[in-house]
């Protein structure tokens, strides 16, 4: 993958990934700065989606750990665990929240 194709992936995700907390019913606050989504929970705890263009990863820190995603197969993949991008947002925000969360990215026509 080439550096606009990284940039354009990265940007659409950081996207979803604010869209899929305006689907949900939580006091959930999020602010995107420069590659950098922050989602703050009712706790104050937080977790944080930032790119990282020189590798071409997706990292994410949560309360518990922090996650390097790899763009394998059209999807995010953590290179420690092998846990899908969503799947872990998922969980991660379940836990920080104290209740059950599920994000999924929005598929075109879904709408």
């Amino acid at each position: 993958m080439n550096d606009l194709e990284y940039e354009e992936l990265t940007d659409n995700t950081l996207l979803a990934v604010e869209e899929a907390i305006e689907q949900l019913d939580l006091d959930l606050d999020y602010e995107s700065n420069g590659g950098l989504l922050s989602v703050t929970f009712p706790d104050q705890s937080k977790i944080i989606i930032n790119k990282q263009p020189p590798l071409q990863q997706l990292w994410v820190a949560t309360k518990f750990n922090g996650h390097h995603f790899e763009w394998k197969n059209g999807q995010w993949i953590d290179n420690r665990t092998g846990s899908e991008f969503w799947q872990l947002l998922s969980d991660a925000a379940s836990k920080q929240a104290g209740t059950a969360v599920v994000l999924t990215a929005q598929q075109p026509g879904t709408e």
